[in-house]
């Protein structure tokens, strides 16, 4: 079992129907509060991994980008649980990606 899964598994045990709290779980708290507090604090976090980044290049310091960008990836998964989808099917998804042209990739796509 990866890190990615032992994070999912532990966010996945949070939600309300698997028996989280919100009076005791800073992720049952979002759940509790659904998609639209989920998808503010993923903007908060890219917001705050861009920052770090360009204070990160004048500083010559990665470390704020690091710390950001787990932020980032951990809202990214307690939003795929809100959607009943682990971070397995997001790899296997850029496995199918890899090796295809990003141009050709999103034109590839249905709503492109």
């Amino acid at each position: 079992m990866t890190i990615l899964d032992r994070v999912a598994a532990t966010i996945d045990s949070r939600k309300l129907a698997n028996g989280g709290d919100p009076a005791t779980s800073y992720v049952s708290k979002l759940f509790a509060k659904g998609d639209d507090a989920i998808l503010k604090k993923i903007g908060e976090e890219a917001t705050e991994l861009v920052m770090a980044a360009k204070d990160a290049r004048a500083a010559g310091d990665a470390g704020k980008v690091l710390y950001e960008c787990a932020d980032l990836w951990f809202h990214s998964l307690v939003l795929l649980a809100q959607f009943d989808l682990t971070p397995q099917q997001v790899l296997d998804e850029l496995a199918r990606r890899e090796g295809v042209s990003g141009i050709a990739e999103k034109a590839a796509r249905p709503d492109a």
